[in-house]
């Protein structure tokens, strides 16, 4: 683990260095990376054993077993076995603090640039946590959190991590029924909130919101409020964040973290929440101690930035508080990592757009790793930013995306870029690290391996420990074919249980009822057997390999229940985006289709048109034939319609699903929650047209 660099001066990849490992302490040695991924996926006790031992993982107490119940639902992993993900991230306080790395580094859109050391990260959290303790929260409580993308969200987490009260948290670009949908169900005992956010531009009050938040939380015995914005309209609160965290004395100095069980409720997460209320989604200390350190060191290839080999190591990945992927960027502090963080909007202000926000943002910071969700690269493109004006981002070496599929001319335009800007071998063919995984299970299926080929929209391998096949309609797995990506076995991360679900029963309805107990068959062949439980569905639509069966990359094509079926041939939505919205007079797209129970098919088509740009009968001919050719005639659209905007969630996710039921027939209270949109406005427009429709006959 010691070689740095390779003859040519690249870096070394952290998978490489894991495999020397096997190797030399294990005497495991293996072909190709497939070999490696089906190592892990079928001797599970060995594969997270090595884990667990590589990253060195620490427990008072030894585990008896490492996967000691393998079913789905209910895996019991580690039995015996105690961890706190704030210890994990504070074992790096002083070796960190010695290499002169930062824990954090944030900006803003107010230009107010900061850095967190590892040992204020420690004194802060050790504050706040004894704060928290002194007003009685004990382990297994809730502490919700309202808070944007700062260091004091990181700070408020680790504090409630390390005394056993299990987090959550919302963006504050979410409004008070949203925010209510989710925290409501958990009955919080602490509620932390800001003041307000500055967005695209524009300074946002939300004291109202804290107000409503409230008194709509009964549970609620203690308001901590942090004064982001300093808002003119203050908020009475019980305490001000700023003077709980100031605390250094004797009592912070000495605090650590408790040991806990491995399976100890770490925080709630949400579904989408499209329909319904939110799923409340509960993952433990242990399981996603393990998962986030293997995805982000393995997979991701995020360094340790007090290591030799990856001294100064920067990682970010642009988030909102409200999406997994912000779980994912604090998760760098567990492997040492100086996580760097954005607060704002990434496209500048509303009046004046601006895409190199980001990346001149990133070159101030001295960026190592940048990740984004997929749409943002697409925009970057489409607003023709050039990187080379944007500063020094020399230090880049790897892009992640996720969020949505990848489009292969993206994916070109930002490789082209950076062959531009090179100034090491590394970027002259820079790594596009493209993620597929969820809020579910707080983590990835599909992903990226540094060592492996790249080809453009394409995933390079499914991840380490994850059973992923694609399986067709009889629940048989298929290669080189469209199919429902499951998950064959059990990952530490999936969740422990949905809150207020009793016996289980939406959680099992959730990932387990398409494919129940003992369906299918194990990776590399043989019957699951009658323990082997149930099978995850995950509602995408995923082809692994070519055609003919080769090759390990994999193509999401969007969410299972909103792919097109026309005609009998099923299309990913992706692809249809992909030549759509590759004319440049297209800026987004969505597209569903009607077919549903016997009903005849009929794809509507919606486009947002470049500023200026009219939908015509030629435009429309250019639309047909870019899908045809890239396509098939049979995925034409039956009409197209020019929108002002397509309807996102806040992750960015286009609403497929919500505007097909909506078309359906189904009223938009049913299918959709407003505020968990990132733009409710653009509903009114498709809520008409459905009105039109339907009275239409």
């Amino acid at each position: 683990m010691s070689t740095t660099t390779t003859a040519a001066g690249l870096r070394v990849p952290q998978i490489r260095l894991f495999q020397d490992w096997l190797r030399e302490r294990r005497g495991l040695q293996f072909a190709d990376y497939h070999a490696l991924w089906r190592w892990s996926t079928t001797e599970l006790d060995a594969f997270w054993q090595c884990v667990w031992d590589y990253f060195e993982l620490q427990s008072p107490a030894p585990h008896t077993a490492v996967l000691a119940d393998n079913v789905m639902p209910g895996a019991v992993w580690f039995p015996g076995a105690q961890t706190n993900y704030a210890h994990q991230v504070l074992r790096h306080v002083q070796a960190a603090h010695a290499a002169g790395c930062p824990a954090i580094i944030s900006d803003n859109e107010r230009g107010q640039a900061r850095e967190l050391s590892w040992p204020e990260l420690k004194r802060q959290t050790a504050a706040l946590a004894l704060h928290l303790r002194a007003q009685g929260v004990q382990p297994g409580d809730r502490v919700a959190a309202y808070l944007p993308n700062i260091p004091e969200t990181m700070v408020a987490f680790l504090a409630v991590a390390s005394i056993g009260a299990v987090w959550s948290v919302c963006a504050p670009d979410m409004g008070s029924n949203a925010v209510l949908d989710r925290f409501r169900q958990i009955e919080p005992k602490v509620l932390i909130a800001c003041d307000g956010v500055t967005w695209a531009g524009r300074d946002i009050d939300r004291a109202d919101v804290v107000r409503a938040l409230r008194a709509a939380l009964p549970s609620v015995a203690h308001l901590i409020v942090c004064r982001n914005l300093d808002a003119p309209t203050p908020i009475a609160a019980d305490a001000d964040f700023a003077a709980i965290t100031a605390r250094d004395d004797a009592q912070t100095a000495a605090f650590e973290p408790l040991w806990l069980p491995f399976d100890h409720p770490l925080w709630v997460v949400y579904s989408s929440g499209t329909t319904g209320l939110p799923k409340p989604i509960v993952h433990g200390h242990g399981g996603m101690i393990l998962v986030m350190l293997m995805l982000g060191t393995l997979q991701n290839d995020i360094g340790c930035s007090y290591a030799p080999r990856t001294l100064g190591e920067r990682y970010h990945w642009y988030s909102s508080t409200g999406w997994v992927m912000w779980n994912a960027q604090l998760a760098g502090l567990l492997g040492g990592t100086t996580c760097v963080i954005f607060d704002g909007s990434p496209g500048g202000a509303k009046d004046a757009p601006d895409w190199s926000v980001l990346w001149r943002f990133a070159a101030r910071h001295r960026v190592s790793f940048f990740g984004a969700g997929a749409a943002f690269y697409a925009n970057c493109m489409k607003a023709g930013v050039d990187l080379a004006a944007c500063g020094d981002l020399s230090r880049v070496h790897a892009l992640g995306s996720t969020g949505s599929p990848l489009a292969p001319e993206v994916q070109q335009w930002g490789s082209e870029q950076f062959r531009r800007i090179a100034k090491t071998p590394e970027q002259r063919d820079i790594w596009w690290c493209n993620i597929s995984g969820g809020t579910d299970f707080c983590g990835a299926f599909i992903g990226g391996n540094r060592e492996l080929p790249q080809r453009p929209g394409v995933m390079q391998c499914r991840m380490l420990g994850a059973a992923v096949e694609a399986w067709n309609e009889a629940g048989d797995p298929v290669v080189g074919q469209v199919g429902e990506l499951v998950c064959t076995q059990p990952i530490p991360s999936m969740p422990l249980y949905l809150v207020n679900d009793p016996g289980g029963a939406r959680y099992r309805a959730s990932y387990f009822e398409m494919y129940p107990s003992g369906h299918g068959r194990k990776p590399g062949g043989g019957d699951l057997g009658a323990h082997a439980g149930s099978v995850w569905r995950h509602g995408d639509w995923l082809r692994i390999g070519d055609e003919q069966g080769r090759g390990d990359w994999c193509v999401i094509y969007g969410r299972s229940d909103a792919t097109i079926n026309r005609h009998g041939l099923r299309m990913g939505t992706s692809e249809i985006y992909s030549a759509v919205e590759g004319l440049p007079e297209v800026l987004d797209s969505m597209v569903v289709d009607l077919e549903y129970l016997g009903r005849d098919s009929w794809m509507p088509l919606f486009v947002v048109l470049r500023p200026g740009v009219a939908l015509d009968d030629a435009l429309r001919r250019r639309l047909a034939d870019a899908i045809r050719q890239s396509l098939s005639p049979r995925f034409v659209p039956d009409e197209v319609f020019q929108v002002a905007e397509i309807p996102r969630t806040l992750s960015g996710k286009k609403q497929e699903l919500p505007i097909k039921k909506l078309l359906l027939g189904h009223p938009i209270e049913k299918v959709v929650n407003r505020e968990a949109m990132a733009n409710p406005g653009s509903l009114d427009w498709f809520v008409e047209f459905a009105r039109q429709r339907q009275a239409g006959g």
